[in-house]
């Protein structure tokens, strides 16, 4: 039968003495989905059998469990937009809730997940992310008279289009209209003021023989006038706002709310409040890289087909049962954890410096959590990225889960240095590694400015947070010395606070060279910086943003140190600057030989008369630079001179550009078209109910929140004029006259 017959068949069989009009027919379409699940996609029956499907809820086959599961959760309305992203604190005291009884959750499919690679994705210019110019903006496909005025015959190649061109031609004339009948087929408003001085009137409707929407009727200009002025417009709402955006939040999901309320300006000639701004960049995000439930159900089979596609990648995921009541629900897991490395960044960190950085960073999307990040560096001190983890925030247990992956898949060498902060839970951590975080088989230090803020923390003693941080960067136990009685002349307590931490920890002189100069978590920081904005996104954007990203770094610096070896050169340009400043200042430097090997030497500084032993077969200096950097310093370079001995075989091999190339030899493989990828088997993930942000207001930007790593690091209470315990400075003893009175 046709449609029409249809039609009026289902007119005829509800009884029912209304006049009725049967304006849109759907058709449940059932579709296996994980796990065995089936879900329903809603199909429009319409007279040239086109589909457009609807994702709707699943129901049946899984006892109801997970149509109870998440309902509430996906709601789009801008209350809830307006209470999703407000950053709270993290649960220190271990999970999160994440076996609580969960109620009405409705799990949707994830088969509307864009896969698109937006530019943001590969930008790796921090300077361009903050871009001060927008671009112009494309027409939305049709191009209009000159004056903008509608003609009977435009046509348009959809609904939503036309609607959009009707809406922007409102706001840009500075009227208003009311939606007169809105169908499927057929769109018609009038002016506000219509029958009231303005008989402005538009008609558009679906012609099936063009396969396009047509102006069938319009009366030609407004001939009303707007009786108030407002900064606003009720068309100009967020979605129109999130539509018109979406080109700035490719680029940069992290533009400022006030950048876009400049752009709005500027375009549409209204300043929107701060709030619709906020809320349209939202809609926007959601809009470019992906709904947030969705992702989390395709995030699985994204991280399957990657480690396909690149043999010896590592993706460990960690679950929790997702209960309806007392039940568990079948097929359905929360995710709870996720660990994840690339294979060239596995390779890679075998010819990098045998150090690794790791912190972690807060995200500002719907749900809370935190991107745990290692980071490397090569010869020519790139950083290289070579492991992520989503995790629920920092305790010792998420933490105990990164390090034993990164230790089992990643790190596997020995003799390796870690820097992090001093949060107890990685010392928790570290001590369950059952010795895989210890010497000998690495040792743990601590990043120096997370120990400046700690003592400044303690003591509240600006002037001495630079005295503590010189004693973590003395190269030699002379320095260290000298720092140190510095530091106890001016209160016995703060000496004793930093002995408490452990001199090999923190002090340059005393970490056998494990650190190679690093005394902080800068390097990790630095990745922070450069996923500022993936962390506002979901869960499967900001993992295909560390793939994207990392690719384009690993292809500019494998073409970088090609270039460099052809053209000559042995070492890395940060190589080649340290020993050519050696160079130049080892003509200042007598030396005696100490023995016959040619290995022992005393140098003379005959600018400072200072001198120094040198000991070649034991790589060291007194100086301290040899043995930190492996690159010969200036009196290394004097005594190779002095005896005629090739100074290259004491450069490290990880400075050669043959072992920088070697960093960058393996490369990513694309991933291909979605559609050709494999099923996924396995059971459909959703986020923790209980890491949904619920508190109302816009994000709170947060960093470092774990600097105060425990109480017990305050220490006591300290004077800050003698530096003695048990009293403050108001009633310090020395404060007294001679009556004793205070003065």
């Amino acid at each position: 039968m046709t449609l029409m017959e249809l039609q009026n068949g289902l007119c005829q069989s509800m009884e029912n003495g209304t006049l009725m009009r049967v304006s849109r027919i759907l058709y449940r379409n059932p579709v296996v989905v994980f796990g065995g699940l089936i879900q329903f996609d809603t199909i429009p029956i319409t007279d040239e059998a086109t589909e457009e499907a609807v994702a709707v809820q699943n129901d049946i086959d899984v006892n109801d469990d997970i149509a109870a599961v998440y309902e509430g959760m996906n709601s789009d309305s801008e209350e809830d937009f307006e209470a999703t992203y407000e950053a709270g604190d993290e649960d220190e005291d271990g999970d999160v809730g994440v076996e609580a009884a969960v109620e009405n959750v409705v799990v949707r499919p994830s088969s509307s997940q864009p896969m698109g690679v937006p530019p943001f994705m590969c930008e790796l210019d921090l300077d361009a992310m903050h871009a001060p110019e927008f671009p112009e903006y494309a027409n939305r496909g049709i191009v209009d008279p000159e004056d903008g005025e509608f003609r009977i015959g435009m046509e348009y190649r959809s609904r939503k289009s036309v609607v959009a061109a009707i809406r922007s031609f409102t706001i840009s004339r500075g009227v208003d209209y009311d939606v007169f009948e809105s169908e499927p087929q057929t769109f018609y408003a009038k002016c506000k003021m219509y029958g009231r001085g303005c008989d402005w009137l538009i008609r558009a409707s679906l012609i099936r023989r063009k396969g396009c929407w047509e102006i069938r009727r319009y009366n030609g200009r407004h001939t009303c006038t707007i009786g108030t002025i407002s900064q606003d417009h009720s068309k100009l709402d967020s979605d129109t706002v999130a539509e018109a955006i979406r080109p700035l939040v490719e680029s940069d999901p992290s533009i400022k709310v006030k950048s876009i309320i400049a752009e709005v300006q500027s375009r549409f000639n209204y300043t929107i409040s701060y709030r619709k701004a906020w809320l349209a960049k939202q809609k926007s995000v959601a809009l470019v890289f992906g709904d947030w439930e969705e992702s989390y159900q395709a995030l699985p089979w994204w991280l399957s087909v990657m480690v396909q596609k690149i043999p010896g990648s590592v993706v460990q995921i960690e679950t929790r049962p997702l209960y309806n009541g007392n039940e568990e629900a079948q097929g359905v897991k929360i995710l709870h954890r996720v660990f994840w490395s690339f294979n060239p960044c596995i390779r890679a960190f075998r010819h990098c410096k045998p150090l690794v950085q790791v912190d972690g960073t807060h995200l500002y999307g719907k749900y809370k959590g935190t991107l745990l990040v290692a980071v490397a560096q090569d010869g020519n001190q790139n950083i290289v990225p070579i492991a992520f983890a989503l995790v629920e925030g920092e305790t010792a247990d998420v933490w105990h889960f990164f390090l034993r992956n990164l230790r089992e898949y990643v790190v596997r060498k020995d003799g390796v240095g870690m820097i992090s902060d001093r949060h107890e839970s990685i010392r928790a951590a570290v001590n369950r590694s059952g010795g895989d975080w210890q010497p000998p088989r690495a040792w743990w230090m601590f990043c120096i400015r997370h120990i400046g803020s700690n003592f400044l923390r303690a003591f509240k003693v600006p002037h001495l947070q630079k005295l503590v941080v010189n004693i973590g960067y003395s190269r030699t136990v002379e320095e260290y010395n000298t720092n140190y009685k510095r530091l106890e002349e001016r209160g016995e307590a703060y000496a004793r606070w930093c002995d408490a931490i452990g001199l090999r920890h923190w002090v340059l002189a005393f970490d056998e060279g494990h650190r190679w100069g690093h005394m902080t978590t800068n390097l990790v920081e630095c990745i922070n910086s450069v996923l500022k904005g993936a962390r506002n996104l979901s869960v499967l954007a900001l993992v295909r943003a560390t793939y994207y990203r990392l690719n384009e770094l690993f292809t500019r610096k494998s073409a970088e140190s090609h270039e460099r070896k052809r053209a000559g050169f042995t070492f890395s340009a940060f190589a080649q600057q340290r020993i050519e400043a050696s160079m130049q200042q080892a003509g200042n430097i007598v030396v005696h030989r100490f023995d016959r090997r040619n290995e022992v030497f005393e140098v003379r500084e005959t600018t400072t008369e200072k001198v120094l032993v040198v000991d070649l077969a034991r790589r060291t200096c007194d100086c301290g630079h040899f043995q930190v950097e492996r690159i010969p310093c200036r009196h290394v370079i004097a005594c190779c001179a002095n005896q005629r001995l090739d100074w290259q075989l004491y450069v490290h091999d990880v400075y050669k550009m043959t072992e920088v190339r070697k960093v960058y030899r393996f490369e990513f493989t694309p991933l291909g078209d979605p559609e050709s990828w494999p099923a996924y088997e396995g059971p459909t993930l959703v986020a923790n109910p209980a890491q949904r942000r619920t508190s109302k207001g816009r994000p709170k930007l947060t960093r470092y929140l774990n600097e105060m790593d425990s109480r017990d690091m305050r220490g006591p209470r300290i004077c800050r004029l003698c530096g003695a315990q048990g009293h403050s400075r108001s009633k310090c003893p020395q404060r007294a006259g001679p009556s004793g009175a205070g003065s």
